[in-house]
């Protein structure tokens, strides 16, 4: 049976599967990222997952992968197949698609930012399924982005294209690690709505989840952090929506898991913002964790149909 192999590796795992020519999940394998061993160790193991889930393939679907997809954090230089930063894995210039198609017995290898890469599976396969053009934004710890255009996602002139958490929505406020001040991400993230609320329950161990428990339940100082966060993220995103004009808006990411809690607030915050721009659908990511993973395979399997079309037409 025909098939790629999809790795999507993350700070602390990695989720991978082999996908067949119409997108099915043939196998899924998941293993720590192992990062506190070091970032050699982490190449390594992501070589002996691929290898291990090549030899699946040939042992339980009668053949080899024709191709692998790789989604990593970072900053990814996707034309060259190099990862070329990566703090939270120690990553500098790995050149991670020649390692993987050595180690892989020559095959095609495609490698993708995660963020934009998962933006790839909601926007194809998931909740923006049928959008010509469509914004991912993704909330987890920072907050980035996919912009999606006929089906696939545009990288920028230099790979950082969908960088939307460091807009600046409050000037001169806290600072963030870019350098800047009052980026979107400092005030709307999971990690920022979750320390926020953790030093005003006193718990330090309360997080993004928790404050949306406690929205829930009318807590007064969870109902102005949350609102704080809603506002900073709809002018964000009319910022980006006065840009790119889409006509899906994907929310996903851990403080999307909060469901009407932020939807039906920021629904009404967007729709209060916008004036001349026309007001996409804003939609919950479809495929969870899985977006990642499928992407993946997604960026396999549109790096194969180039390779047969070049092949037949050479």
């Amino acid at each position: 049976m025909r098939h790629v192999i999809a790795l999507d590796v993350g700070g602390t795992g990695m989720k991978a599967a082999l996908v067949g020519a119409d997108g099915a999940l043939l196998h899924r394998a998941r293993r720590a990222t192992g990062r506190e061993r070091g970032p050699d160790e982490v190449v390594a193991g992501i070589l002996d997952f691929a290898a291990e889930l090549r030899a699946y393939g040939v042992e339980h679907l009668g053949e080899s992968a024709a191709a692998a997809g790789v989604a990593v954090p970072g900053i990814v230089d996707e034309a060259n197949g190099i990862a070329v930063y990566a703090a939270n894995l120690g990553w500098r210039d790995v050149e991670l698609r020649r390692l993987l198609t050595g180690r892989l017995g020559g095959i095609p290898v495609a490698l993708g930012h995660d963020v934009r890469t998962g933006g790839l599976a909601e926007g194809r396969i998931g909740a923006g399924q049928g959008a010509d053009r469509f914004l991912f934004v993704a909330l987890g710890t920072g907050i980035a982005g996919a912009i999606g255009v006929e089906g696939r996602v545009e990288a920028g002139a230099h790979g950082f294209a969908g960088e939307i958490g460091h807009i600046v929505v409050r000037p001169g406020g806290t600072p963030c690690p870019c350098g800047q001040r009052g980026c979107l991400e400092r005030f709307a993230s999971a990690a920022a709505v979750g320390e926020a609320w953790a030093a005003a329950c006193g718990n330090p161990e309360a997080d993004a989840a928790d404050c949306a428990k406690a929205v829930t339940s009318g807590d007064p100082n969870a109902v102005r952090i949350w609102q704080q966060a809603v506002d900073a993220l709809a002018d964000g995103l009319v910022t980006a929506l006065t840009l790119l004009d889409p006509r899906t808006l994907i929310i996903g990411g851990g403080l999307a898991e909060a469901g009407e809690t932020l939807f039906t607030p920021l629904r009404s915050a967007v729709r209060r913002r916008v004036t001349f721009q026309k007001l996409p659908d804003i939609a919950p990511a479809a495929l969870g964790d899985t977006a990642g993973c499928r992407g993946a395979g997604l960026l396999a399997w549109d790096l194969l149909d180039s390779t047969d079309r070049t092949e037949v037409t050479s």
